[in-house]
């Protein structure tokens, strides 16, 4: 009896070793069974979407027309006729110029014109006279001839004196220095008693019409070459074939009137490498002043067959190469290299490298390694209206 006894306890620990060994085996199989599970890597699928193509540039503001004002005579400043900073019109006089003498050269050109004017016509009634006794003996073919070119250089002494007239009276209307232009005009750099000369290098003020407003930015020149690529290749297509543009000042904020792209220039600028761009912009409320620094949004055009990448699905070697994880037909990671150039809001656009249909991983990156399988789960991609933000460069 005692020793059967002593044999229960040890049977139950047996027991107890048993189960605890089947347990551990149950549990080794299912950390096996999990670790040749593949890992779940979310992915999104690229769809096609148009995108308008955005790119902001540096530039600064210019007077649409800038009129420096200079004396076409030389003088005494009797008086200044306008307030500086004030807004003036064209034909409008700005300063009057001492014209005494210029008067005075004007009143003797026209007593020279009607002393010449009066030798023209006695000239010319004395060959009246002689032309019907030519041929008789009271009239010779000499004295003919003789008052024949003396009419002629009296017609052109007093052609001669009505040009000297002309010539004196403009220099008289040239006392009154008038504004060429429409515009605000500016400080004035003499004042009243000054001599000012014809010819001098030295405006007595500038006049500049702020209404409208030219925007030159500088774009480089491979960008203009890709953009025209794209336009006459069909991948880009602008609506109206003008480029419309948008401003950003200073500050940080927008300017309420957009403009369009007038011209670029015909040349690259050798030590930038930059084309310059010049815009025009409405500015009723002279908002715009010259030589401001602003940011230009211009719309380049649409790509209708855009594919757009989230950030976080696209990653850089340590030279810079664009790359991303594609997860095939067969839940197979692969490598691709890509070009991404643009970035719009969050997203990527890439040119290079994707199709249409392709499983890009955006999360999960770290447990996917290339050839080997993964479980993919489509990600949520809420951002479907084609993104509007100005485009940002960097290499692919």
């Amino acid at each position: 009896m005692n020793k059967n006894r002593g044999l229960a306890p040890l049977a139950a620990v047996l027991m107890l070793s048993g189960s605890f060994v089947l347990t551990g085996c149950d549990d080794n199989k299912s950390q096996q069974a999990a670790q040749q599970q593949p890992p779940e890597v979310g992915v999104v699928t690229l769809k096609n979407e148009p995108l308008k193509i955005t790119t902001e540039l540096p530039g600064r503001t210019s007077a649409f027309r800038v009129a420096e004002v200079r004396p076409q005579v030389s003088g005494i400043i009797l008086k200044r006729n306008f307030v500086e900073g004030s807004d003036v019109k064209a034909g409008q006089s700005l300063y009057q110029i001492d014209p005494a003498t210029y008067q005075a050269a004007y009143d003797s050109a026209k007593a020279d014109l009607a002393q010449a004017e009066a030798n023209a016509r006695v000239a010319q009634l004395t060959i009246t006279r002689y032309k019907p006794l030519l041929g008789t003996k009271y009239i010779s073919q000499q004295d003919y001839d003789t008052a024949a070119g003396t009419a002629a250089q009296t017609a052109a002494a007093a052609q001669a004196a009505r040009a000297n007239v002309e010539t004196a009276r403009i220099n008289l209307a040239y006392t009154k220095v008038t504004s060429p232009i429409s515009g605000r005009i500016g400080k004035s750099s003499v004042t009243e008693g000054a001599l000012v000369s014809n010819g001098q290098t030295t405006a007595l003020a500038t006049v500049q019409q702020l209404d409208p407003m030219y925007v030159d930015v500088t774009q480089s020149s491979d960008d203009f070459l890709r953009l025209r690529a794209e336009l006459e290749s069909g991948q880009l297509k602008q609506n109206d074939g003008k480029a419309n543009v948008t401003l950003l000042m200073q500050n940080g904020s927008a300017y309420s009137q957009s403009g369009t792209l007038e011209f670029s220039d015909v040349s690259v600028d050798e030590t930038t490498g930059s084309i310059t761009l010049r815009a025009i912009f409405p500015n009723p409320d002279n908002r715009l002043l010259p030589g401001m620094f602003v940011r230009a949004r211009l719309d380049e055009g649409t790509n209708p067959t855009a594919l757009l990448v989230p950030q976080q699905g696209v990653t850089r070697t340590p030279t810079g190469q664009a790359t991303a994880m594609v997860v095939g037909a067969d839940n197979k990671v692969e490598s691709r290299n890509i070009t991404a150039n643009q970035a719009f809001g969050d997203k990527w656009l890439v040119t290079e490298g994707l199709k249409e249909g392709d499983r890009v991983i955006t999360t999960g990156i770290q447990r996917a390694k290339p050839g080997a399988q993964v479980t993919p789960q489509e990600v949520p991609d809420d951002a479907k209206a084609a993104p509007e933000s100005p485009s940002a460069k960097s290499s692919s």
